[in-house]
């Protein structure tokens, strides 16, 4: 397998991207925590992982994978199926982490983050903007 030097460029936009994601994930997640909205901090991550995710979507689609375009439907369908498996992953990551383990959510949300980073990368690019 060979590496190109797009590969590289692809993959620093993901980055980007995906802080950005994350800092709008981790804002509304906070925000919803710190104004007590919902006491659970596993079923405010999900909620707030919504909005995330569809920054992550239109930021995918429009600045990382941007030459490979199909029905902006169907991409989103899959990208959509592909985000709850791993939204609802992160979610039952931090529950257990916060909830069930008493430990604090903000750091959880960096472990699920990081797991969620590599399995959100490479179904992207293997499945929904292949």
């Amino acid at each position: 397998m060979r590496i190109e030097i797009g590969d590289f460029k692809q993959a620093k936009r993901y980055f980007i991207n995906g802080l950005a994601a994350t800092l709008v994930h981790f804002f509304f997640l906070s925000f919803i925590v710190q104004s007590s909205i919902i006491s659970s901090k596993g079923l405010a991550n999900f909620l707030a992982a919504i909005i995330g995710t569809f920054v992550s979507f239109l930021g995918s689609r429009y600045y990382v994978f941007q030459n490979y375009r199909e029905n902006f439907i169907h991409q989103a369908s899959k990208f959509g199926l592909l985000y709850g498996v791993i939204s609802i992953c992160h979610g039952l990551l931090l529950y257990t982490w916060s909830d069930l383990g008493g430990l604090n959510y903000r750091i959880g949300f960096l472990v699920a983050t990081t797991f969620q980073i590599f399995i959100s990368y490479y179904g992207n690019k293997c499945l929904v903007f292949k």
